[in-house]
C-alpha cells in the first residue's frame, strides 16, 4: 500500500484522499478559493475539516493566465508562512504549501508544513536542495512553462507519454539530489497557462490517466473548476461544481490517489462513494 511520510503524519492510501485549496492570493483564477485575513482562512479551514478534508494547500502565489505578476520569494512567505504556522497548530490535518521557492519550502517546513506540492516541479533555483534538506513528500507537477502566459499554443506528439517522460525525467533528478522515491507524488498538470494543456489535451490526460498511475507512485489530479470543463459546459467557474465532481470521481476510480478540490463537503461526499464500493467484498 502507497503511503506518505509527512512530517511524522503517515498519510496512507487505503483510500483516495480529499486535498482542499487555501489560497492566499488576491488573484487566484476562482474567486471562491481567495481568503485574505487570518481569521476568514482559519473559519474556511476549520469548515474545511469538520467536511473531512485530508490536507490543507496553502498557496501564496497565482499560477493562473494573467495573473497580476511575479511574486517574489519574500512576498510568498510573508503570505504563506503565518497561515501554514496556525494551521499546524490548530489542525490535525497535513498542512501542503504549493510553492516553487526554495526560501519558502525551507522556512514552512520548519513551520510544520508535512508536504510540498510544487507546480514547477523542483525546477527553480535551490528548490531541490532545499526540498532534499527537509524529510517532506512532494508532489511533482507537469508543466510546460515557468510563468502563465495566455498566447501560449501547446502540442504533444502523445500528451500521457510526454507527460510521463517529463515525471519520470524529474523522478530521476531528485533521486540524484537525495530525495528518494517514496517521497514523491506525481501530478499530470491539468490546466492551461503555465499547465500548458488546452480543453483536449485535458480530456486525454483524464481519460488515460490510469496510465499515469501505473507509473507506481501517488498521484495527484487537480481539475476543479478548471478551464477544459468550461469549454465542455459552455459555462464560467461559478457554474462548474457539478461536473467537477464528476471529473473528480473518475480519476479516483482509475487510481488517483489524492483530489485537489475548492469544493471539499462536496467532493468528500463523493469520494466517500468511491471509496466505499472499492472496500466492498
Amino acid at each position: 500500500m502507497k503511503k506518505l511520510n509527512c512530517a511524522g503524519t503517515i498519510l496512507t492510501f487505503d483510500q483516495t484522499r480529499v486535498m482542499g485549496i487555501l489560497n492566499v492570493t488576491p488573484d487566484s483564477f476562482y474567486s471562491g478559493s481567495r481568503y485574505q485575513g487570518m481569521d476568514e482562512i482559519l473559519a474556511k479551514a476549520e469548515e474545511m475539516v469538520e467536511a473531512g478534508v485530508d490536507i490543507l494547500d496553502v498557496g501564496g502565489e497565482s499560477t493562473r493566465p494573467g495573473a497580476t505578476g511575479a511574486v517574489s520569494s519574500e512576498q510568498e512567505l510573508e503570505r504563506v508562512l503565518p497561515v501554514v504556522e496556525v494551521l499546524s497548530k490548530n489542525f490535525d490535518q497535513i498542512v501542503s504549501v504549493d510553492t516553487s521557492s526554495a526560501l519558502v519550502i525551507t522556512e514552512t517546513a520548519k513551520a510544520g508544513a508535512g508536504m510540498i506540492n510544487d507546480v514547477r516541479a523542483l525546477r527553480r533555483e535551490g528548490a531541490l536542495e532545499a526540498l532534499a534538506a527537509t524529510d517532506l513528500p512532494v508532489v511533482l507537477m507537469h508543466s510546460l512553462v515557468d510563468q502563465p502566459e495566455p498566447s501560449f499554443i501547446p502540442h504533444y506528439s502523445d500528451v500521457v507519454r510526454d507527460v510521463s517522460d517529463y515525471l519520470l525525467e524529474r523522478i530521476q533528478v531528485c533521486e540524484l539530489n537525495g530525495i528518494d522515491q517514496d517521497r514523491i507524488v506525481l501530478d499530470p498538470g491539468f490546466g492551461g497557462g503555465m499547465f500548458g494543456k488546452t480543453p483536449a489535451y485535458d480530456l486525454s490526460l483524464l481519460k488515460n490517466l490510469k496510465r499515469i498511475c501505473d507509473l507506481g507512485y501517488p498521484v495527484l489530479a487537480g481539475m476543479s473548476r478548471k478551464s477544459f470543463i468550461g469549454a465542455v459546459l459552455d459555462k464560467p467557474d461559478a457554474g462548474r461544481l457539478s461536473a467537477s465532481l464528476a471529473v473528480a470521481v473518475m480519476a479516483a476510480q482509475v487510481g488517483a490517489n489524492i483530489i485537489r478540490v475548492h469544493d471539499v463537503a462536496e467532493t468528500v461526499d463523493a469520494i466517500k462513494m468511491v471509496n466505499a464500493v472499492r472496500s466492498t467484498g
